[in-house]
């Protein structure tokens, strides 16, 4: 599902030259279950918008679901990234001013689909992640686990191969992040989804089928 060959990133600027990525080359299997690991600034965050086409490497080829992306326009990965890619975050990025459930539609706005099929499209998707009885409620009004319940369902809400998630447990405490764990390894499970985890928790990745472990934006065997 997810090629990486040789990539490298470098951030330059006038006076300063910073390697992120160096030389990684990493193969993520259909249904496979990923968590990437390793200290503040070794570059987890980088090569993770490398794999949402967020962020171009500076060297090395990125392939997706078959697709590589040399030559496409920022509306072209937009599309590509709207159809085949669920992003989770730590701060679950909600907007405060909407309901639950037009949260969750937001991905599917992009996409040729009338306003009652979104909403059941979202009222499913918040039934996957247990939330039937806060369609209604505004994020400010939900805990910390809830919010980021709502947001695995705005990720999956377009039925995407692939989910991206960055500390999605980070900003948790321990029996809320296990119940975000827990959707996550049952949409593994259960719908064979792809899923990328960026993780400081040991004990989260350690459910998860394989370890990658990056040390100043090398991997480490």
């Amino acid at each position: 599902m997810i090629s990486l060959a040789n990539i490298e990133k470098v951030y330059r600027t006038k006076t300063i030259e910073t390697l992120a990525l160096n030389n990684i080359n990493l193969e993520v299997a259909k249904g496979e279950f990923l968590s990437i690991m390793g200290p503040s600034g070794c570059g987890k965050s980088t090569l993770l918008n490398i794999m949402g086409l967020l962020d171009e490497p500076s060297e090395g080829a990125v392939e997706i679901n078959g697709t590589q992306f040399k030559g496409y326009t920022d509306k072209q990965l937009a599309k590509f990234r709207n159809q085949t890619l669920g992003f989770i975050f730590q701060s679950y990025h909600l907007i405060n001013d909407l309901p639950v459930v037009d949260n969750v539609e937001l991905p599917l706005l992009y996409r040729k689909i009338s306003g009652s099929e979104r909403r059941r499209l979202a009222t499913e998707a918040l039934a996957k992640v247990g939330l039937s009885n806060r369609l209604s409620h505004f994020p400010n009004q939900l805990s910390g686990g809830q919010r980021q319940r709502v947001a695995i369902a705005r990720a999956i809400v377009g039925n995407p191969k692939i989910i991206l998630a960055d500390e999605p447990t980070g900003n948790l405490d321990s029996v809320m992040g296990n119940e975000v764990m827990d959707i996550l390894l049952g949409l593994n499970e259960k719908e064979e989804t792809t899923i990328v985890m960026v993780t400081h928790d040991e004990t989260m990745a350690q459910k998860t089928h394989r370890l990658l472990r990056l040390f100043d934006g090398s991997q480490v065997v």
